[in-house]
């Protein structure tokens, strides 16, 4: 049984974003292989240990403080490193500062992976005083990879280490989803009808809402929005100047709500305008579901998920007259929404299940055990 350390600085049930949604894919996922998957995390709840969450155990330490988005802890010092000696391979994911200075704190000699989900795009002050001791970190880890081509050519990080940077693209399961039956379809049914467009995912500043909340501006687009977030107020303050009738703010919902409304869906539409969002969770799952596809050409992983004309269809970021005339054109032609709908469902099962995932780490985590043997 080949044992796997995650560190990131939140995890479930504090947060359920979408880095979080992978290490629990991949944990899940890596069961099947003998792959034992611990995680460590910061909470807010405390100190605890060995928390059960799906098939596999979570660590938390205290959140002491939290800077730049960034939270501390001195417990996890003692617990990273009393962790990582159990462990074969020490998994990181980053961004998480914290995370770097514990790596050289406590000299870890294991072999490491680094999942690069991101740049950081918004805390540019903070990234310059960051950048030594981030450039020290990925040159000492053995291995880092990203979810998708698109996101390396476009990263000015990622372009200085091609050599160790290997593209595994994000997975999901079906199965971890839950069956949406008819009392939850029948009730969606009655709220929000049959035929809506439907934005999944939190509320944060470069998700773009504000320009899908103008793009809808003077039309009948029905839409239904799954989240919450820092900027819920001024959002619902901005579809109530605009006059808009025809959206639905649903909250965060849980899963059996959410697999519903997935399934009843016209199409996904995704307009985040940002590099912040480097992959798109949504997207895959709106694929997963064979729903045609609407997103923002930003240079990540978004645009790897959803080809244009073919899976769906992709717009300039920040343009609310493009992504208006992508859901007129979804909309007016059922026969070619549904085409992109069933190519985006084949473009799933082919790059983007949570069992492809785990065998490509699980094959690049053998890999790295061999190396360093």
């Amino acid at each position: 049984m080949l044992q796997v350390l995650h560190f990131y600085k939140t995890y479930y049930p504090d947060s359920f974003g979408g880095i979080e949604q992978v290490i629990f894919q991949l944990s899940e996922a890596g069961v099947r292989h003998q792959i034992e998957s611990t995680i460590l995390s910061l909470s807010t709840r405390g100190d605890i240990d060995n928390e059960r969450v799906g098939k596999h155990v979570a660590y938390y330490a205290a959140c002491d403080f939290e800077v730049a988005s960034t939270p501390f802890s001195m417990s996890a010092i003692s617990k990273f490193k009393a962790l990582a000696a159990k462990a074969d391979i020490i998994h990181y994911h980053f961004p998480y500062p914290f995370m770097d200075l514990l790596h050289f704190i406590t000299g870890i000699k294991k072999p490491t992976i680094v999942s690069y989900h991101s740049d950081i795009v918004k805390q540019q002050i903070a990234l310059k005083i960051y950048a030594p001791l981030m450039d020290k970190f990925l040159n000492s880890v053995d291995c880092i990879v990203a979810a998708s081509p698109n996101y390396v050519k476009t990263s000015p990080v990622l372009q200085k280490y091609l050599s160790k940077v290997k593209v595994i693209p994000y997975g999901l399961d079906k199965k971890s989803y839950p069956v949406a039956d008819e009392v939850h379809l029948a009730y969606w049914r009655r709220q929000v009808g049959e035929r809506f467009f439907l934005f999944v995912g939190a509320f944060r500043y470069y998700k773009g809402l504000h320009i899908l909340l103008k793009a809808i501006q003077h039309t009948d687009f029905p839409l239904v929005i799954i989240g919450a977030g820092p900027i819920e107020a001024a959002l619902k303050q901005q579809a109530q100047d605009l006059g808009l009738k025809n959206i639905h703010f649903l909250g965060a919902l849980p899963d059996e709500h959410k697999a519903a409304l997935l399934q009843l869906c016209y199409s996904v539409v995704f307009p985040s305008h940002l590099r912040s969002e480097a992959f798109g969770i949504t997207l895959l799952e709106g694929a997963m579901y064979g729903k045609p596809l609407i997103s923002s050409e930003i240079g990540t992983g978004t645009t790897y998920i959803n080809i244009d004309q073919e899976t769906g269809i992709v717009v300039p970021p920040s343009n609310p007259q493009a992504l208006r005339a992508a859901m007129d054109t979804l909309w007016q032609d059922p026969e070619q929404a549904q085409r992109y709908g069933e190519n985006a469902a084949k473009r799933f099962q082919t790059l983007f299940t949570s069992e492809r995932m785990a065998e490509s780490y699980i094959e690049l985590y053998h890999q790295l055990i061999s190396n360093c043997s």
